[in-house]
């Protein structure tokens, strides 16, 4: 008989993030971290976390009703000749063991990133505590990581302060460490003036083309796609469209160079939670309703429109867009295509927040079309369960998507994506038209209102099919795309690094 593996045994993966669910949420990355975590503690795996102690994360563990413990470690270390301390902080959630670095200086905000005006001008400091401060959390704690596994640009100078940073680099307790670096979204890259290098204790020649120089200026996930032992990416499509000038935003010849001898860079697919996002047992939706019986996702698109005051349209079927506001997601494309998706029969639903003047681009749009679109900015979860599940299509007219959790979401609750065909839209989404065996949404590649309609004209097309419809719904509630199979790629990848010399 087999024996229980002790945390001894258990491969040590030490995950470092800026958001993580249910603690703070910005985007799509506090969904990962959440889940994964759990996933892989699952797995043979002893996880722990390190999460920034934002005010938001003091306001949701009141609600969880979750006291966090104070420990009797502290970090300490030095940026700019300056000593920066903070507390350490304890939660264990869902076997998972979360540490949060506790300095109000950094972290005693009412946002996370930025604010309308931009992004906070001591992103460097509150980053690089969070970073540096990782690291000396692990040695204060004595819990020396296999395996560190940073997330976006805000824990970059993990990998790059271990490979050049006075005294880390030469620290023994880091030496068999693993750096893996994924990449969430790479529009997002950490530019800063060299005078961070001096503040980090960098040395001034990694200011370079060949460093960590990128337009003039430091670019921290630069340097950790050049010093991480391992890049990842969030789908295996992204992970080759970011080789391209087009996807790559200006990273692209880097992450060309670091994979031309070796495969360093790979892209794992993103799952969703299926115990959390399931119509059979979600109590925010009108009727729950199964793959078996989907009967009542009818019921759900009756309710909906109630709620949200979509008057008429017997037999139109409502098309949502459920997303952050940027310029990223297409939101422009949509808003522009409004009129045309109106006379193909369609109601619209869009739900979400984000930049200012798309917020306002639709509110103006909505006092136009007020009868068959509604608008909410800033909405709550139960809303957007709600318009997963009595929506009949999703709309994604991304201009990249490193993976998109939205679609995958859709698809679980019967709920028809149509998606632009780039990044992990690409390797969720099979399109009917070319496939009506396999198919599961609709797909259209070029970024033009034309292309959009089209597809929005096939998907249509087979709505008005009741029969193929409902065959096409229950399809796409059987597919699994949940983190079970990526957990699995993530366990054999952080097992495959450690074997490297």
């Amino acid at each position: 008989m087999a024996t229980k593996k002790t945390k001894k045994d258990k491969t040590k993966i030490l995950f470092v993030a800026s958001e993580m669910e249910p603690f703070v949420k910005v985007g799509g990355l506090a969904e990962v971290i959440g889940t994964l975590t759990r996933r892989l503690s699952g797995l043979d795996c002893d996880i722990r976390v390190v999460l920034p102690y934002y005010k938001e994360v003091r306001k949701n563990l009141k609600k969880l009703k979750i006291k966090p413990k104070k420990l009797d470690k502290r970090v300490v270390f030095c940026v700019d000749w300056l000593a920066e301390e903070g507390d350490i902080y304890e939660v264990q959630y869902k076997d998972v063991t979360i540490y949060l670095l506790h300095n109000d200086e950094y972290f005693d905000r009412d946002q996370i990133y930025a604010t309308p005006r931009g992004e906070f001008a001591d992103n460097d400091r509150r980053f690089g505590f969070l970073s540096l401060g990782a690291l000396e959390a692990a040695k204060a704690l004595d819990w020396k990581p296999d395996i560190i596994h940073c997330h976006d640009w805000q824990t970059a100078l993990i990998p790059i302060c271990l490979k050049w940073r006075k005294h880390l680099k030469d620290d023994e307790y880091f030496k068999n460490s693993k750096v893996l670096l994924t990449i969430h979204n790479i529009s997002y890259q950490g530019q800063f003036d060299n005078s961070i290098l001096d503040k980090y204790g960098l040395p001034g020649f990694l200011f370079t083309s060949q460093g960590l120089e990128l337009y003039g200026k430091v670019n921290l996930l630069k340097g950790g796609i050049l010093y991480s032992d391992l890049v990842s990416t969030v789908s295996p499509t992204f992970a080759e469209e970011i080789k391209k000038r087009d996807y790559g935003y200006g990273l692209d010849a880097v992450l060309k160079w670091i994979t031309r001898k070796s495969n360093k860079l790979i892209g794992i697919l993103n799952g969703i939670d299926y115990d959390v996002w399931n119509p059979e047992s979600d109590n925010a939706i009108y009727s729950k309703f199964s793959a078996k019986d989907i009967s009542a996702k009818t019921i759900n698109t009756q309710e909906l429109k109630k709620e949200l005051g979509l008057s008429g349209g017997e037999g139109c079927p409502i098309l949502c867009f459920v997303s952050k506001l940027t310029q990223q997601k297409g939101l422009d494309l949509l808003i522009d295509s409004l009129p045309q998706i109106f006379d193909l029969g369609y109601q619209v639903v869009i739900i979400g927040s984000g930049e200012t003047r798309f917020e306002q681009m639709l509110r103006k749009a909505n006092r136009k079309f007020r009868k068959n679109l509604s608008i909410t900015i800033r909405p709550s979860e139960e809303l957007e369960r709600k318009i997963y599940a009595g929506s009949d299509m999703l709309l994604m007219p991304s201009r990249f998507e490193p993976c998109g959790l939205g679609q995958i979401i859709a698809l679980r609750y019967g709920t028809i994506p149509v998606v632009r065909g780039t990044g992990g839209l690409l390797d969720t989404v099979k399109d009917y038209t070319e496939d009506n065996k396999n198919g599961n949404g609709f797909i259209f590649h070029e970024f033009s209102k034309v292309s959009l309609l089209d597809a929005l004209l096939r998907a249509i097309s087979v709505f008005e099919d009741n029969k193929a419809w409902s065959k096409l719904i229950s399809r796409a509630m059987k597919e699994d795309l949940s983190w079970r199979q990526s957990g699995k790629k993530y366990k054999e990848v952080y097992q495959q690094l450690l074997t490297r010399i």
